[in-house]
C-alpha cells in the first residue's frame, strides 16, 4: 500500500457549544462541552487512516496528559507513530473551540509542542519519509519546517499537498509553487491574495492571481458551496450535498484527509475531490472534529445512498 506522510500539528480540542457567541465582557452558560483529539495535521491523518490509508504522522506532542492522549489516539487509529516526538517540559498544543447552533465556529490555538517541531527533527525521519508516496502539510507548525518538507518532496519526487491553514501572509509563494496542490478555504484564499473571496467569481479571480505566481493546482474548499479545482488548463467545480450542519469544525481537514487517501491510490483528482466533498459533508452532520469522521465501511454506505 502507498504511504501518506502527514507532517503537521497535534492539538487537543476543548470544545464548548452555545446558541450564540458571548459579547465582549459577557459570560454565558454552555449548552455542551467535550475534549477531543485535534489539530489540523492530526485531523487529516486520522481522516485518511479511517478510510484505509497507510499513514505516517510526523509531529510533536507535549509531555503532559494531553500529549499522552494524543499519542494514544494515533495508535488507536492505526497511524504509524515512529516519528511522533514527545517534547520534554512542554505543553501539548490546545485549540479552544466555540460552536454556535448554526454550526459555525471560532477557534483559539496555543501551539505548545507544535512550535518546537523544527527542520532538524523532520530530517531525523528522512529515510522513512523518502519511502512515502504523498506528503500532506499545513501551517500550524513552524514555517521553516514546512519549507523543509516541501524541499524534501521536490528533491525526492514526492507529490506535496499544502493546506495553508491557518492562513499566514508571510507564507512564501515561491515555496508554495513547489507543491503539487495548494488547498485553502475561502477566508485563507482571501488573506493570502489580499482579494475578496465571498462569491464563486471572486474565488476564481483570487485563484487566478495565485496561478499567475506559478502555483500548479489550486483546490478551494467553499463549505456548502462545494470545492473549486483550477489550474492553467482547466476549471472544475464539485458541488456539495445539501445537509443540515451540526458542527463544521474540521470539515476542511476531513476533505483533505479523504482527498489524500483517494488520490494516493490512482492519482485521479476529480474523483478524489468528489469523494472528499461527500466525506466532508458527512462530517458536518455530527458534532466534534475527529469524532465526526466516518470509517471506511460507514462512508461506503453513505456513498451508496448519496
Amino acid at each position: 500500500m502507498r504511504k501518506i506522510a502527514v507532517i503537521g500539528s497535534t492539538m487537543m480540542d476543548v470544545v464548548s457549544y452555545t446558541d450564540r457567541m458571548p459579547a465582549a465582557g459577557e459570560t454565558r452558560m454552555s449548552a455542551g462541552f467535550h475534549i477531543a483529539a485535534g489539530g489540523k495535521g492530526a485531523n487529516q491523518a486520522v481522516a485518511a487512516a479511517r478510510l484505509g490509508a497507510d499513514v505516517m504522522m510526523l509531529t510533536a506532542v507535549g509531555d503532559d496528559l494531553f500529549g499522552k492522549n494524543s499519542l494514544a489516539n494515533f495508535e488507536q487509529n492505526h497511524i504509524d507513530t515512529r516519528h511522533v516526538l514527545r517534547i520534554p517540559e512542554t505543553a501539548n498544543g490546545v485549540a479552544s473551540i466555540t460552536v454556535e447552533e448554526s454550526g459555525q465556529n471560532r477557534i483559539l490555538i496555543h501551539a505548545g509542542a507544535n512550535g518546537k517541531f523544527m527542520p532538524e527533527q523532520l530530517m531525523e525521519a528522512k529515510n522513512d519519509l523518502a519511502e512515502c508516496s504523498l506528503i500532506v502539510l499545513q501551517l500550524e507548525i513552524p514555517l521553516p519546517t514546512v519549507y523543509a518538507a516541501i524541499d524534501f518532496g521536490r528533491q525526492h519526487n514526492i507529490p506535496v499537498i499544502l493546506n495553508p491553514a491557518p492562513a499566514a501572509k508571510e507564507l512564501s509563494l515561491e515555496k508554495a509553487c513547489a507543491c503539487d496542490f495548494f488547498m485553502p478555504n475561502e477566508s485563507e484564499l482571501a488573506l493570502i491574495t489580499d482579494m475578496p473571496a465571498g462569491s464563486l467569481e471572486e474565488v476564481r479571480a483570487a485563484a487566478q492571481k495565485l496561478l499567475a505566481h506559478g502555483l500548479k493546482n489550486i483546490i478551494v474548499t467553499m463549505g456548502s458551496k462545494g470545492a473549486l479545482w483550477i489550474n492553467q488548463e482547466q476549471e472544475t467545480m464539485v458541488p456539495a450535498l445539501k445537509v443540515r450542519a451540526v458542527d463544521t469544525t474540521g470539515a476542511g481537514d476531513a476533505f483533505i484527509g479523504c482527498f489524500a487517501a483517494s488520490y494516493v491510490l490512482d492519482g485521479k483528482i476529480r474523483q478524489a475531490m468528489e469523494r472528499a466533498s461527500r466525506y466532508a459533508t458527512l462530517s458536518v452532520t455530527k458534532a466534534g472534529t475527529q469524532d465526526s469522521y466516518a470509517d471506511e465501511r460507514t462512508f461506503a454506505g453513505y456513498l451508496k445512498e448519496n
